[in-house]
């Protein structure tokens, strides 16, 4: 079982930067492969990023990518999302989860993924 809490989430003007937070339990963090998504109110939640486990092989969604980097502190258990340049599109809660398919590369499904933190606000002001 691995339990997932996200932070960092608030409200920025658009252009600004925040970085997200997902803390993990569990000994074997580093064998998961994590991922952000997002939902924004109306609609279905979306892939956003993805960093595979002892690898480190990244993944992004079209509309973040150049602007979202994703990373992992495997001795932390932490996993983060910088968010630069954000727009007001980017408004969303954002969720962590977790696949146990660690070495896979692309996996942007909701159904990959096994664990699943309780999200965090992102509002991003025009």
């Amino acid at each position: 079982q691995v339990q997932l809490v996200e932070s960092g989430g608030g409200l920025v003007e658009a252009g600004g930067s925040l970085r997200l937070s997902c803390a993990a339990s569990g000994r074997t963090f580093s064998t998961y492969a994590m991922g952000w998504f997002r939902q924004a109110p109306g609609k279905e939640r979306e892939f956003v990023a993805r960093i595979t486990g002892n690898d480190n092989n990244t993944h992004y969604a079209d509309s973040v990518n150049g602007r979202f980097s994703i990373s992992r502190d495997n001795a932390k258990n932490t996993v983060y999302l910088q968010m630069n340049s954000l727009k007001p599109e980017d408004t969303a809660v954002y969720y962590c989860a977790a696949d146990r398919a660690g070495t896979a590369r692309i996996r942007g499904s909701i159904y990959h993924y096994n664990y699943w933190g309780q999200g965090t606000q992102v509002t991003v002001s025009s």
